[in-house]
């Protein structure tokens, strides 16, 4: 029964987006709230993160957009006197706070109960000595390992247990500072990064080769236990779980290894004492039934957001209601709505769960993946074989990939060392593999991957090779064309395949193929996410397509009320969570209005992906195709593409020639927007002034074109020169070097170049119009100057530091723009400022990444009004006070460095961060101050190591050296940046650059943790120039020591901290913050 006593509870939120911890949590969180709500109990949540759903209005009762850290968390139980705290739901971010809280006593001294897996539990499977000891008490086997406190026990374990061995720290996040080490030299650098995160580095046996096999398991407080999902790698033991492809149900255990694995998890669970859900895994010897435990997380995984969506089975809402006391046999399945939570799953699907990597925004960073996460988001496909499920994925991953086969422009030098040695392109490397003749059972002996799904790729390749031999859609055998189709091959591939299409007609021909298979009766058939196969009617709307069928689970209305959503796929540098916030604020007002909202996408990590928020959820590919069978079977009132980032936007123009009614602004009026040179020319008729630029197709011209505007320029070379991002050029010899690199310039491969405004702000509006006139606008500044991308900026709203004059102008350009282009819903657009000079960068006719932050500090949702006009309904609209705030919000941004070994942690035109807060403050200080401490920094206790870069930077900077002096810092800097203070009088100890033999030698200190900050501004991007300050800048991430690379930053942050103390930030919550009438 239900803890009556509990009439509060606390929730710990996971913060940012990062690798390894990223939008799964939103999703959780989110569910817990839902639950809580239900029950009547009181909810407080703390999460800084702005720009999920689980921090929007009407979720949790009370919002702090404060850090997730024990000082914070102590401060808001003091102030609310919650009943009960939930650790499992913020990922390692909240767990590990919880755990720093139990320690410290600060949760027995407020009697606040933590709800759920008590937290002696969490500890025995964090520590490792504590896992192994409680897992030998019951016979249980875990892989040999020892738990090492410095790196010379470390050498003396690796002996003992022999090479190779896999090393990694304890209590952290997605295997960070864990990897393979096959000799005594590789353990030391190794185990040196491992202890700057954690006081504990373990060594364990190595048992590479393995498969890996995870069970989700659920408890109740009565010792009831459920498995809701098991799932396996594709890939096996060495590659993390986060890293690999993941097929569930698993395929390849037999009967006996699979309800072996379920009855340990079963007993291991029962005996740690978990109450909830936790998620278990294996590693399983392939040739025998031998088997060790790996670990167990007590707490929502990755993985759990993925068996939720898999299944149909709500983890975090019941493991919400478990917390709470309550028997699985007492809590319904949300699905069915008949059965009770105890009936385990069964699927009649197989679902693909497949990372996406971004790894080329990344300077210096390593392909190679192993046992440490650098992924940045997943996808998931549903499809009723293996075959279908993964070509689907691999389109839905978002990276120009057709499926299995049929992809241009991939090259390996050598495919059978990507075979050994995998990198982020490794499926591919297996079709290459193929190609050249390689027999399953050859590729097997390179990669380990189970002979099984090696067979499966083989028949997708077959069926490519027979589609090959025709070359027109009427010879080729309808059941051939229904069994590529089945295996999951595209209208695309198969148009490619059999009439050989070239780049210039491949749209015709794809349409081609879709009327003829239309005209063949080849379709798809929905099917819903049944949870028990079928033997209870689910009674959801959650559906995917497949071939694998002959009839629909639903029965279509055609009554032109229904309204399509395009969500925002995967997570990706550049569209993140905030897409996910946009769709679903217009999802729930589409439902507010009475029409049928209907939502399309295929992240399991999201709030959108959740079938009780909209009435029809297509878990399936955004791509052309799909998206037309779908408004084939909904004939909707119209499709929405402005709420999903840029994968919608680039379809608009694609729907619209197939006459699907798009809401909002026309897309001929998106294409105005989006192509460069279009709106280029109507910026020019309209008399707005804009940077100059030019698209060049030789490099003649390029020279002269420089000379004209001169250094520095900004260089973007057409998209097919993969790892040549944008880039800043500062002199001659850097853009020599550059178009080395776009050797390939040419007509079909033309440059853009354009001047690039040193010193210049950057300032942004997000806004609502109707039919062209502006309705709603919000206007923030950036921190940083120009010249880091607007997605990796600092932004402060309402803006501090710019002139009147520019805010009037600025509002007379884009009421212009939005007029010109008859804008209907939402949009962006980005400006610089000099000297009250105006240009414009660009106009995205979307919503961007910064409209959950505006709408959140203005308490105005703007995506719901943006909703409201395109269905033509009315909507409120903000008196004009609504813009005089008392308060300040400031968004910054969240970086994964760490996860990137070897990444250059510097920020340039390309954007780079993973994840963002939002903190709301009394004064700029105060909302400074807590954003930067949510996603990281720390306020430095004494040294200080600076760089200070280009002679601006010194002087900009002086003041703030001088604060610091002032405020008992200790300054260290080198070289010039030492003279410089010197010569202004400014105490400073000189520290000598990494490559020089003499002390004190500035990677000595940061090694030994005598740094507390760093402050390293390059002087420019040139290769030369970041090659010296490299290791600087990398030591500081490896050894976790805070780091600035930008002078306003720096500036604001060190103000920041010099004129308020931790114990002078406010401790106030959303609704506290008020706006005044």
């Amino acid at each position: 029964m239900r803890k009556t006593y509990i009439k509060k509870a606390l929730i710990l939120g996971s913060g940012a987006l990062k690798i390894g911890e990223a939008g799964e949590f939103d999703y959780s969180g989110s569910q817990a709230l839902k639950a809580l709500k239900e029950e009547g109990i009181a909810t407080v949540l703390i999460n800084p993160n702005i720009a999920t759903v689980q921090t929007s209005e009407g979720i949790a009762d009370t919002i702090y957009f404060l850090p997730v850290t024990p000082y914070f968390v102590e401060k808001i139980i003091e102030k609310e006197k919650p009943d009960g705290i939930l650790l499992a739901f913020g990922g390692q971010t909240a767990l590990n706070c919880g755990v720093s809280l139990y320690q410290n006593g600060v949760l027995e001294k407020h009697n606040v109960e933590v709800l759920g897996t008590p937290v002696q539990a969490i500890m025995d499977t964090e520590d490792r000595d504590l896992f192994i000891a409680k897992l030998n008490e019951i016979d249980v086997k875990t892989a040999r390992s020892k738990a090492t406190n410095s790196i010379q026990e470390a050498l003396e374990a690796a002996n003992d247990l022999g090479y190779p061995v896999i090393v990694r720290a304890a209590y952290t996040l997605g295997g960070q500072g864990s990897g393979f080490c096959n000799n005594d030299e590789e353990l030391k650098k190794l185990a040196g990064t491992a202890f700057s995160f954690s006081s504990q580095c373990l060594i364990e046996e190595s048992l590479k080769g393995w498969k890996e096999v995870e069970y989700e398991v659920v408890r109740d407080c009565y010792n009831n236990c459920v498995t809701v999902c098991n799932m396996e790698n594709f890939d096996p033991l060495g590659i993390h779980t986060g890293e690999s492809i993941v097929v569930a149900p698993s395929q390849t255990l037999t009967n006996s290894e699979f309800h072996k694995l379920r009855e340990i998890g079963i007993k291991v669970i029962r005996h740690i004492g978990i109450v909830g859900e936790c998620n278990i895994q294996y590693a399983l010897d392939p040739h025998s039934e031998d088997y060790r435990v790996i670990e167990v997380n007590a707490r929502l995984s990755r993985s759990s957001a993925l068996a939720s969506k898999a299944t149909g089975y709500p983890l975090a809402f019941v493991a919400a209601k478990l917390g709470l006391g309550y028997g699985l046999h007492e809590l319904k399945n949300s699905v069915t709505k008949v059965t009770c939570a105890c009936f385990e799953p069964a699927l009649d699907y197989i679902v693909c769960k497949i990372p996406r990597w971004d790894l080329n925004k990344f300077n210096g960073v390593s392909k190679q993946i192993g046992s440490s996460m650098k992924s940045v988001g997943e996808i998931m496909a549903i499809g009723r074989s293996f075959e279908e499920a993964i070509q689907k994925g691999l389109r839905m991953v978002g990276q120009g990939m057709h499926g299995f086969v049929g992809n241009r422009d991939i090259e390996f030098e050598n495919f059978e060392e990507e075979l050994k040695n995998p990198t982020d392109m490794r499926i591919f490397s297996i079709e290459k593999a193929f190609e050249a003749g390689y027999t399953a059972e050859k590729i097997w002996e390179l990669t380990k991957i189970d002979i099984w799904f090696l067979k499966k790729l083989e028949r997708i390749f077959v069926i490519k090779n027979k589609l090959e031999t025709f070359s027109q859609f009427a010879d080729v055998p309808k059941d051939l064309l229904v069994e590529a189709k089945r295996t999951g091959f595209s209208d695309f591939q198969i148009a490619r395949f059999v009439l050989k299409s070239t780049q210039g007609n491949m749209q015709e021909d794809v349409l081609a193929m879709r009327e003829y298979r239309k005209a063949i009766g080849v379709l798809p058939v929905v099917k819903k996410i049944d949870t028990l196969a079928a033997e209870f009617p689910a009674q959801t709307n959650y559906l995917y397509l497949t071939y694998g069928g002959n009839e629909h689970d639903v029965a279509y209305e055609n009554d032109s009320k229904s309204v399509v959503v395009l969500g925002s796929g995967a997570y990706r540098i550049g569209s993140s969570v905030e897409f996910d916030w946009c769709g679903v604020s217009a999802i729930k007002t589409i439902k507010k209005t009475g029409y049928r909202s209907v939502m399309i996408n295929y992240n399991p990590e999201t709030v959108s992906t959740d079938y009780d928020e909209c009435d029809r959820l297509y878990f399936d590919e955004l791509s052309f195709e799909r998206v037309l069978d779908i408004c084939d079977l909904e004939m909707p009132k119209g499709v929405i593409v402005s709420t999903g980032g840029q994968i919608p936007n680039n379809l608009a123009m694609k729907l619209h020639m197939q006459n699907v009614p798009i809401l909002g602004t026309s897309p001929l009026n998106i294409d105005r927007a989006e192509n460069r040179h279009k709106f280029s020319m109507m910026l020019d008729q309209l008399g707005v002034d804009q940077p100059e630029w030019k698209e060049l197709t030789d490099i003649d011209d390029i020279y002269a074109f420089v000379d004209k505007v001169g250094f520095p320029v900004l260089i973007r070379p057409s998209y097919v020169l993969s790892g040549a991002a944008m880039n800043v050029v500062s002199n001659k010899d850097e853009l020599q070097h550059f178009l080395t690199l776009a050797a390939k310039v040419s007509k079909e491969y033309p440059v853009v170049v354009t001047e690039f405004l040193e010193q210049a702000k950057e300032i942004e509006i997000d806004a609502v119009a109707k039919d062209g006139e502006i309705e709603l606008y919000a206007l923030s500044e950036h921190v940083e100057f120009a010249g880091v991308h607007s997605g990796d900026a600092t932004m402060v709203l309402p803006p501090q530091k710019i002139y009147f004059e520019t805010v009037r102008r600025i509002k007379r350009i884009a009421r212009e723009i939005a007029k010109e282009l008859s804008i209907s819903g939402p949009f962006n657009m980005q400006f610089l400022a000099k000297n009250n000079d105006i240009k414009v960068i660009e106009c995205n006719v979307r919503a961007s990444r910064s409209f959950p932050f505006v709408s959140k500090v203005f308490k105005h949702d703007f995506i719901e009004t943006a909703t409201c006009i395109m269905l033509n309904e009315p909507f409120s609209k903000p008196h004009k006070s609504f813009f005089d705030l008392d308060y300040i919000g400031v968004k910054a941004s969240q970086f994964s460095f760490s996860r990137l070994s070897k990444a250059d942690p510097i920020l340039g035109v390309d954007m780079s961060s993973t994840g963002e807060v939002g903190c709301l403050g009394e004064d700029y200080y105060d909302a400074i101050l807590k954003s930067m401490l949510s996603v990281g920094y720390r306020i430095p206790e004494k040294n200080i190591l600076i760089s200070s870069g280009p002679i601006k930077s010194k002087v900009a900077l002086l003041s703030t050296c001088k604060l610091l002096v002032e405020h008992g810092f200790t300054i260290y800097a080198t070289g010039g940046s030492s003279r410089f203070l010197d010569e202004n009088n400014v105490e400073n100890t000189y520290i000598y650059w990494p490559d020089e033999d003499m002390q004190p030698n500035s990677l000595e200190y940061l090694r030994e943790k005598k740094i507390d900050l760093v402050i390293n501004i390059p002087k420019n991007l040139s290769k030369a120039e970041l090659d010296r300050d490299y290791t600087i800048r990398r030591s500081a991430i490896d050894f976790n020591i805070p780091l600035l690379t930008n002078a306003r930053l720096t500036k604001a942050f060190v103000q920041a901290f010099c004129n308020k103390k931790l114990e002078d930030i406010s401790i106030l919550s959303w609704d506290e913050f008020k706006i005044q009438d």
